[in-house]
């Protein structure tokens, strides 16, 4: 099979960025749970954009999102990824998958901090393709 034979990883229309959280994942959580609740939310990652590693992909068409991110609090001794969805139009979801997580206390035991990040995105990659199926 040649290059020009493969599929794409992800959907042409959903873009990478990973710079900054979107805007709009804070205004839907607002919409869906109110500023102070939403303020609360997986340790405020919503409102302060300083958890990283972040994976970000966007759809201005459809005005859709995904995101990877940290959900558990920075004291915790397992730390999570997960992944979020903002459907087209309105809304916010998390995406059930499987729990791609590493302990602090052990930072260098697999899995590690990056192999858990890498696991994430290609399940948030997975969705994506599942999802387009579906718009």
């Amino acid at each position: 099979m040649g290059a020009h034979d493969e599929q794409p990883v992800v959907p042409a229309l959903w873009i990478r960025h990973d710079s900054e959280i979107l805007p709009l994942w804070w205004e839907r959580l607002c919409a869906q749970m109110g500023p102070q609740s939403a303020s609360r939310y997986a340790a405020g990652l919503f409102d302060h954009d300083r958890r990283r590693p972040i994976a970000q992909w966007f759809n201005p068409a459809l005005n859709a999102a995904l995101l990877v991110a940290i959900e558990t609090g920075p004291e915790w001794p397992v730390q999570r990824f997960a992944v979020f969805y903002a459907p087209p139009g309105h809304g916010f979801s998390k995406v059930r998958m499987d729990s791609h997580e590493w302990f602090t206390r052990t930072p260098r035991a697999s899995p590690t901090e990056e192999e858990a990040f890498a696991a994430s995105i290609v399940s948030a990659e997975a969705f994506l393709r599942v999802e387009m199926d579906f718009l």
